[in-house]
């Protein structure tokens, strides 16, 4: 019988069983394995690894463990203290977008307020989940950990809260997004782009409230169109709301 002792810093303590958080973990195994599969075991999906050290050096998820072994595992929250000379970070994608677990429906709504490409439905199952964020260089969002471990899944984030505003907060402060928010540019229903159309175009699609605005004070002239279904928006009531919610948002996660 063989051991190797883990160490989890900082947030990977949140995937540990209550008697493992912040403690030295002695973890006895009688095969050899990699320490991608034996950090996994422990409860710790791979994509959340920053980095690993092994008695004082380096190593990548390919490293197998051996008895005696010390081996500390550190999250992307020390990437701006700590910089290894091997990461087991996957390539930086060139563009961020998402895919989105069933839980996370309101945060799919949010993030396409702001204007980032994510795909939700609440029909996927975790196969296909894991096939999109592979196949599509998408990042999966999600709170199932398990889903997570899956081989194909290489870029793909835990989300820890459970209120959907602060879950917006914290993706956009995990992937550094505040300076690439454009909101009002995607469908909230179905992720297509908006596109501004001709008034008098779509004006027999809008509610009779809206049409009747152009009789007052009030007048809604700039209109926007889906390219993928087709729904119509406008700068009707609600969206002053949004605005402020944007805002609120925004600066939350700037720390303005």
């Amino acid at each position: 019988m063989a051991i190797a002792y883990f160490y989890f810093h900082a947030e990977l303590n949140h995937f540990l069983p209550r008697h493992h958080k912040l403690a030295k973990i002695s973890h006895f195994f009688e095969e050899k394995a990699s320490i991608k599969d034996m950090i996994e075991s422990l409860g710790v999906p791979h994509p959340e690894v920053y980095f690993i050290n092994v008695n004082g050096e380096y190593v990548n998820f390919s490293y197998i463990v051996f008895d005696g072994d010390t081996i500390n595992v550190y999250p992307i929250s020390v990437k701006s203290v700590i910089v290894p000379s091997v990461s087991v970070l996957p390539k930086p994608l060139n563009i961020i977008r998402f895919v989105l677990d069933i839980h996370l429906g309101k945060l799919a709504t949010s993030l396409r307020l702001l204007g980032f490409d994510t795909l939700y439905r609440n029909d996927y199952e975790d196969d296909k989940l894991a096939q999109i964020s592979y196949s599509e260089a998408r990042v999966l969002l999600t709170r199932d950990k398990g889903l997570l471990m899956r081989s194909l899944v290489t870029h793909g984030y835990y989300v820890r809260n459970t209120n959907p505003q602060q879950q917006i907060i914290e993706v956009l402060q995990r992937f550094e997004l505040s300076k690439l928010i454009l909101p009002f540019k995607r469908c909230l229903r179905c992720n297509g782009l908006l596109e501004f159309v001709d008034k008098q175009s779509i004006i027999d699609q809008v509610p009779e409230n809206v049409r009747c605005l152009r009789r007052q004070a009030t007048q809604i002239d700039e209109f926007q169109r889906c390219q993928d279904c087709n729904r119509i928006y406008w700068k009707g009531s609600h969206y002053e709301r949004l605005q402020q919610f944007i805002d609120k948002v925004l600066d939350l996660s700037t720390g303005e």
